[in-house]
């Protein structure tokens, strides 16, 4: 490890104790430092103990539905380990799949906070001189398609999404020109928390067959976040990066 790589700001990632946020921190983690969240501790250090040189990084567990507590959790987190971040990749996401009639308030309250919410109130912080000393420079959401459509069942979770995205733009013209803020909005990624979607036989071919080039892998969503955070994006803020397979433009579907 180089002395500019001992001491380079961190990427925090959400969501990274299980399905596309731990992919996304192995791959990551060759290249950066991170500091991996999510609710379980050990699950947490499961992902850690893949990354390449996993004495590099971090475990922050938090429950983000509680997002009351950031405010004070990430600082104290930031000022025990010495740590800057200098890019937040907003991962995590609550899906329970539900039709209207049965959604509670609180159900969605927790949705909406652990989707959209935490992923404010984190920046919000990082962006604080005193917090993180103005380290800030990348922020990545990741969305979904399901933001810019409907889907029986998702009522909670596609309105988070949309807000994501919402709140995406909104901050890439507020924290411009010093940090650039983007979204990826993923199609069908087989993850644990999908993986009740393809129990589905009919589920299953209806959308194998709805996608032109097949359904996605987590790494398919990792490589478009790479990009996001490297130089070779520098010129991109606001933009909501569809990956998708080409899901969203079938509309033979």
């Amino acid at each position: 490890m180089t002395a500019q790589q001992e001491h380079a700001p961190y990427v925090l990632i959400t969501g990274a104790s299980s399905g596309i946020g731990r992919e996304m921190a192995i791959s990551l983690s060759e290249h950066y430092p991170l500091i991996l969240g999510g609710r379980d501790q050990a699950r947490l250090e499961e992902s850690r103990v893949g990354c390449h040189e996993p004495d590099r990084h971090l475990c922050w567990a938090q429950d983000l539905a509680k997002v009351a507590d950031l405010a004070e959790t990430l600082p104290a987190f930031l000022v025990a380990n010495g740590a800057q971040i200098g890019a937040f990749v907003h991962c995590a996401a609550l899906l329970k799949v539900l039709p209207l009639r049965s959604i509670s308030i609180a159900h969605a309250q927790d949705v909406i906070n652990a989707n959209m919410l935490a992923a404010m109130e984190i920046t919000r912080l990082l962006m604080r001189k005193n917090v993180n000393a103005k380290a800030l420079r990348n922020v990545v959401f990741i969305s979904t398609i399901a933001s810019q459509f409907g889907a029986k069942g998702f009522t909670a979770y596609c309105a988070s999404k949309a807000g994501l995205d919402g709140l995406m733009k909104a901050l890439a013209v507020e924290l411009a020109p010093d940090v650039r803020v983007n979204s990826v909005l993923p199609g069908a990624v087989r993850t644990p928390m999908t993986e009740a979607m393809y129990a589905d036989a009919e589920t299953a071919e209806r959308l194998m067959r709805d996608y032109p080039l097949g359904i996605g892998q987590a790494s398919d969503i990792t490589q478009a976040v790479a990009f996001l955070l490297s130089d070779q994006a520098r010129w991109i803020t606001g933009h909501q990066l569809v990956v998708d397979g080409g899901r969203s433009v079938n509309i033979s579907a």
